[in-house]
């Protein structure tokens, strides 16, 4: 009874740091997001700072799955810290228990919060972007971007019925399939030039591309005005998915699904195939985070040196990061298996962390 209480104590107070620093990250990233969105947004039609607020809060919890590992990482840090600080692992030691036995419950705690995030956290996630997405139409349909991430613009090459056509856009949505602030340059079948076409925005459908607020450009002619347009177009969606669609906006249910379409139509899906992967994979990354924390905050506990601490935490944290981007890189490039790619990190880790801690303990 006494270890499975002590157990469920280590677990809670685990849970607690860790959404402590993840609701802290939360809201650092919404306030400069949410001045961001003001600063771009606010000499436009339909602004108000309730919906700007709205717009952000909604796309936040997507770009936090990048922040959850340090979240974890962090938070494990100041668990690990404080327990020490108020005596409670020394007396957990001087009653026998080992290192390995108080460190068990945060593991576990960081795997059962890994595997919410991949089941029930990210489908929530990618469907909260989409409504803020929606939301955003008429503000920031033309430049709406994550935080700290590029502007999103893309170019394509594509032919149709008519001929090919060079399509540029500001900013993709809905996997690709909706495009905003397009440019189209299209030429005939003879590969001469025939128009250019500007439009507010572009969706496409089965064999043409359906624009919206559009000015043709033609030679010889005055420009024309269209509420709608269209282009013929050979691709499809899977096609244009597979192109330029971001694999982070499909949720972890629906991926098996678009990496099976994917492979049927025989195009990669490496990049699909990857995020997957890396979602599955967040369990054990997360793990290696506590694991790392527990190297370098128990080892602290014992000599002193708070700055120590949060320098080795910083550095291991930041070492993980650049070898799984490294990994997200080479395995969506198909240089190396996704499979590979994906477990690389949290493996590396956890064999690092425990590499560690074995040396400490164990000598």
């Amino acid at each position: 009874m006494a270890g499975r209480t002590l157990s469920l104590y280590i677990s809670k107070r685990f849970l607690k740091t860790i959404f402590a620093m993840f609701l802290f990250a939360a809201v650092l990233i919404l306030l400069f997001d949410v001045l961001e969105l003001i600063r771009r947004g606010g000499d436009k039609e339909g602004f108000s700072v309730l919906r700007i607020a709205a717009i952000s809060a909604l796309r936040v919890p997507l770009l936090m799955e990048q922040v959850l590992p340090f979240a974890v990482l962090f938070g494990s840090i100041w668990a690990f810290v404080s327990l020490s600080r108020s005596l409670e692992l020394v007396v957990a030691r001087a009653a026998g228990i080992s290192v390995w036995q108080f460190t068990a419950p945060a593991l576990l705690t960081g795997l059962l919060i890994g595997i919410a995030a991949i089941i029930a956290y990210n489908p929530t996630a990618v469907y909260l972007q989409s409504k803020s997405d929606q939301l955003a139409e008429g503000i920031f349909s033309i430049e709406q971007t994550y935080l700290l991430e590029g502007s999103g613009e893309i170019w394509l090459r594509q032919n149709g019925a008519d001929g090919e056509s060079v399509i540029h856009a500001r900013h993709t949505a809905g996997q690709g399939v909706t495009l905003n602030g397009v440019t189209m340059f299209t030429f005939d079948r003879e590969g001469e030039f025939a128009e250019r076409i500007e439009a507010r925005k572009a969706i496409l459908t089965e064999g043409m591309w359906r624009l919206s607020d559009v000015v043709v450009y033609a030679l010889d002619t005055d420009p024309q005005h269209y509420g709608s347009y269209t282009v013929s177009t050979f691709l499809t969606p899977t096609e244009v998915k597979e192109s330029i669609g971001s694999p982070e906006s499909i949720s972890f249910w629906s991926l098996p699904r678009f990496i099976e379409l994917s492979q049927r139509a025989g195009l990669p899906a490496y990049r699909y195939s990857l995020q997957y992967q890396t979602l599955l994979a967040k369990p054990l990354l997360l793990v290696a985070m506590i694991v790392i924390a527990a190297a370098v905050s128990l080892r602290v506990s014992r000599f002193g040196g708070i700055g120590r601490l949060i320098v080795w935490g910083i550095i291991c944290g930041f070492l993980l990061y650049a070898v799984s981007e490294v990994s997200k890189d080479l395995g969506g490039a198909g240089i190396v298996p996704t499979t590979v790619a994906a477990w690389a990190p949290g493996v590396f880790g956890v064999l690092m962390g425990f590499t560690i801690l074995l040396n400490q303990e164990d000598g």
